[in-house]
């Protein structure tokens, strides 16, 4: 790869450069998450998995609701449950409950574990779903960017047996900006933090791993304020879904940036929350 192609793909995959500020962008997440936490019911600090200590907030829409487990972006390296709690404000005035999960970040952590992580939060969720009041068969996923990522490596085959999951656990997934072909971002600044080889990236890219059967509905969205990665990413990752039999739908939302595309998820009457609660 020339010096150029590194320079363009750098670019391309550089998130916070996309927008005039991030920090801005971050403070708004901020904000909306903290409005979640002091207007609604939040069970806090679930510990989801025992082999790392990692812990879930729960919001409860009500006995018998369906749950959304979100998952956070941050390239696999920043941010957290507290500060990506907003989608509660969307969804729970919907009738559907959300779990918001932590998970180890890059470069303390490999990826193998963090999408380790991942799968056991959503096991976690599926076992204990009833102690809540919870609909155990109505379980569904959704992140952003490197969160998207790791909901497509829940979409993935032959992982559910060593969780005691069934494999039909994940009824739908909305991934929105999701990294499903790591092996450019091999070649970026994000390797940097990511330290991932060829066979890292090819095992950990969901774009590869699409299921031969799935009853998972997929809910795709990119911002069509964002790269042109990023836009490829996801018209590639649905492509390959629906070339393989399986059921998606695509969601425009043209306006939108790499960062506020997840964030519309805190409007009860947007589009994002409103096709959640639809497949839900």
């Amino acid at each position: 790869m020339t010096p150029a192609e590194r320079d363009r793909l750098d670019r391309e995959y550089n998130a916070r450069a996309s927008v005039p500020s991030f920090e801005a962008e971050y403070a708004r997440y901020v904000a909306a998450s903290a409005q979640a936490v002091s207007s609604l019911e939040r069970v806090a600090d679930l510990a989801y998995d025992p082999a790392s200590g990692q812990t879930l907030d729960l919001y409860p829409a009500g006995r018998g609701s369906p749950l959304f487990l979100w998952i956070h972006g941050g390239y696999w390296r920043a941010l957290s449950k507290d500060d990506n709690a907003f989608p509660a404000l969307g969804l729970v005035p919907n009738g559907v409950s959300v779990a918001v999960m932590n998970y180890g970040l890059a470069p303390a952590i490999h990826l193998d574990e963090i999408v380790r992580q991942t799968r056991a939060a959503l096991a976690w969720l599926h076992a204990n779903a009833g102690r809540y009041g919870l609909d155990a068969r109505r379980l569904h996923v959704g992140g952003s960017s490197a969160g998207g990522h790791l909901g497509g490596m829940l979409l993935a085959e032959g992982w559910h047996t060593g969780f005691d999951l069934p494999g039909d656990a994940v009824a739908s997934a909305l991934l929105l900006s999701g990294l499903m072909d790591l092996e450019p971002l091999r070649h970026t600044h994000i390797n940097g933090w990511m330290g991932l080889d060829a066979a890292a990236a090819r095992r950990n890219s969901p774009l590869h791993l699409i299921p031969r059967r799935s009853e998972s509905l997929l809910l795709s969205s990119v911002g069509g304020l964002e790269s042109d990665a990023f836009k490829a990413q996801t018209f590639a990752f649905t492509d390959a879904w629906t070339g393989a039999g399986h059921a998606a739908r695509r969601i425009a939302m043209p306006g939108y940036n790499h960062f506020d595309i997840a964030l519309s998820l805190s409007e009860a009457d947007g589009t994002l929350a409103r096709a959640v609660a639809a497949a839900c």
